[in-house]
């Protein structure tokens, strides 16, 4: 795939910009912040379109780009970053939702996911992974992007959120099993006629 005409891009660009908002917003927790990083990113992009090499998507291309530039503001802001006060996340136990047997396997069997990679493949799949995260408390879900999709090791992550390492495993595991149980619910739960 090649990039296309200066014109084309341009348009392009602008049909990518919301998407890459709301990424920035769930990451950065403030608008200015998420506006700035879009900006750059956008500006970035159209300063060398030479750089698309052509193996992805374009939405692919941009987003590593931001990438780059979310994790530039979150060094430039520290922790001026609002995490909330994580309150709904303490009171609320997510391992209520997936019974454990006494001996700490799963008492029912979680559904067959199929073939995984086949299935992110899908632009479905990745419009319900997307609203899923979005759907996680914020700081989980800052978190889980933070380590999945900035792939910022724990130590990094610990040190720019001011939180331990066994505080950051158990946000991680609850933010995972959410996301798990959003996925079998909207996604793999469905019937294939869908």
């Amino acid at each position: 795939m090649t990039l296309p005409p200066p014109n084309e891009l341009e348009q392009i660009l602008v049909t990518q910009r919301g998407y890459l908002l709301r990424f920035a917003r769930l990451q950065l927790r403030n608008e200015t912040w998420a506006e700035d990083a879009v900006s750059e990113t956008l500006l970035a992009a159209l300063a060398r379109p030479q750089a698309f090499e052509g193996r992805s998507q374009v939405r692919t291309w941009l987003v590593g780009i931001l990438k780059h530039k979310i994790i530039d503001a979150l060094r430039q802001h520290g922790r001026e970053i609002a995490s909330g006060d994580g309150s709904a996340d303490a009171q609320e136990d997510p391992l209520e939702h997936m019974p454990f047997a006494a001996d700490g396997h799963f008492a029912q069997i979680p559904a067959d996911w199929g073939d995984p990679e086949q299935d992110l493949r899908q632009r479905q799949f990745m419009a319900v992974l997307d609203a899923c995260t979005e759907k996680l408390p914020a700081a989980q879900g800052r978190l889980f992007l933070m380590r999945e999709w900035l792939e910022l090791s724990s130590e990094e992550i610990c040190k720019e959120l001011g939180m331990t390492s066994t505080n950051f495993y158990v946000q991680l595991h609850r933010a995972r099993l959410r996301l798990r149980e959003c996925l079998e619910l909207n996604w793999f739960a469905r019937s294939p006629a869908q």
